[in-house]
């Protein structure tokens, strides 16, 4: 890596792996190993960079630099960006500036804006966030005003987490080639889970938790324009993709959250969607996408029940006829003996209504799923887990200890274990083994059909 500056700073340095700040920088001194670990990792600054559309080829040359300034620049900005991208390929040049927060410390809108407002005076394509704030996409950035602005410069974000779930990701699967490139990306992860990094999981639900959950206990309606529940979406959104990174680095694959493609789109309709799932079913929800699982895992907080429901929808095997014979399908691959608070909803065809057993129950006697429905068969069954966390589930800590804990167990103890149903393949018949039989079962349909 040159020394020299690109032509448009005035001043920075290159990131350094072993930054010379003061102990109390602890975001300077964060952030400029993690962008020195971008350059100087291959596969690292790759993978990252790759989730925000920026192809990094063999060709390509990345540089990062702390505390930068910029040359054009009013006299009225004295706000210096914590970091420069700058990935070079070819005659072509992609350049970001990065703004990071770590520990409690949330972006600031305005601040954004006025490193958008830098990004477009010097030629640099985006501005890039690092928080311990979560996004489902990098494209959907956790501050709302960001995503309303009318500035044409894009701003992306990434967590903190989702940067060490990359490394994570990297080391477990053995992706990064280079041995010294492995050893340094190992050392990036170790500092990176050290609490003198600043970087942390989401960890609470805001204050507007507890008032919505009084309002619906008591038997409120949620308002159609409540900043309250606005609130409480977004610490979801939040939660979501954390709960998304904790299961990529449990499972050593990559888990996002499943979104309609218009959700995943437009954030606004997203919350305009589930506010109202909110305020008609009292219940927000989540399906995390786990790779070669048999379904999405489907996570549901219920504020009426104060309940979490964590499970899979399955589909009945279609070549079963009788409801005895399609659950006991499901329950042959019920492997855990943990089957308290574990039920079966069994979904059926027409307006006929889901009915509801404990697998434990229909263990010891599969009969009970066919009761009252003689004529019927289930087409999909959901099976889940349901934990009453009674007051705990209002409290803003505990709600997140005990969700983080209920869903990696699920998908641990019942959801690994699920094979989705599959249509067999189909067989020659017995009278049609060679393709003599064949041809001459043709040629006399075809006499007879002639003759007639």
């Amino acid at each position: 890596m040159s020394d020299e500056l690109p032509e448009f700073l005035a001043q920075g340095e290159q990131a350094r792996l072993f930054p010379v700040l003061s102990t109390t920088s602890k975001e300077g001194r964060t952030t400029s190993i993690v962008l020195a670990c971008l350059a100087k990792i291959d596969e690292f600054g790759a993978n990252l960079l790759a989730s925000l559309g920026v192809r990094v080829g063999i060709r390509s040359k990345v540089e990062t630099y702390t505390e930068v300034v910029c040359a054009n620049r009013s006299a009225a900005q004295k706000d210096r960006p914590d970091g420069l991208i700058v990935v070079r390929t070819g005659s072509r040049e992609w350049r970001a500036l990065v703004e990071a927060k770590v520990g409690s410390t949330e972006l600031d809108a305005e601040q954004i804006e006025k490193y958008r407002l830098l990004a477009k005076e010097n030629d640099i394509d985006c501005v890039i966030s690092i928080s311990n704030q979560f996004a489902t996409t990098p494209s959907n950035h956790p501050v709302s005003e960001v995503n309303k602005s009318r500035s044409k410069i894009p701003v992306y974000h990434w967590s903190w987490m989702h940067i060490l779930t990359e490394a994570d990701l990297l080391l477990s699967r053995d992706s990064v080639s280079d041995s010294d490139q492995r050893i340094l990306l190992n050392e990036l992860r170790r500092f990176l889970t050290h609490e003198s990094a600043g970087v942390k999981g989401f960890d609470r639900m805001p204050r507007e938790w507890g008032d919505l959950n009084k309002l619906i206990a008591s038997g409120g309606t949620v308002p159609a324009k409540s900043n309250e529940a606005l609130a409480v979406i977004s610490a979801w959104h939040q939660e979501t993709r954390d709960l998304s990174l904790i299961l990529s680095r449990m499972t050593e694959t990559y888990v996002a959250e499943r979104l309609s493609r218009k959700h995943r789109s437009d954030a606004g309709l997203r919350c305009k969607d589930e506010l109202q799932e909110l305020k008609d079913n009292h219940q927000l929800q989540a399906e995390l996408d786990i790779p070669d699982a048999a379904a999405p895992l489907k996570v549901i907080a219920d504020l009426r029940r104060r309940c979490v429901d964590v499970g899979m929808v399955l589909r009945a095997p279609e070549d079963k006829v009788s409801t005895k014979a399609r659950v006991n399908w499901l329950l042959r691959q019920v492997k855990t003996e943990r089957l308290e608070e574990l039920y079966l909803r069994l979904l059926w065809p027409g307006k006929s209504e889901p009915t509801q057993h404990l697998v434990s129950d229909l263990k010891a006697d599969p009969d009970l799923a066919a009761e009252g429905k003689d004529a019927l068969s289930p087409h999909s069954f959901f099976l889940f887990r349901s934990k009453h966390l009674g007051s705990r589930f209002a409290q803003q800590v505990n709600f997140i200890v005990d969700l983080e804990e209920l869903v990696p167990a699920y998908y641990r103890d019942v959801g690994a274990h699920l094979s989705a149903w599959q249509k067999k393949a189909p067989r020659i018949k017995e009278d049609r083994a060679t393709a003599e039989d064949v041809t001459t079962d043709a040629i006399s349909e075809d006499a007879q059909n002639y003759a007639s």
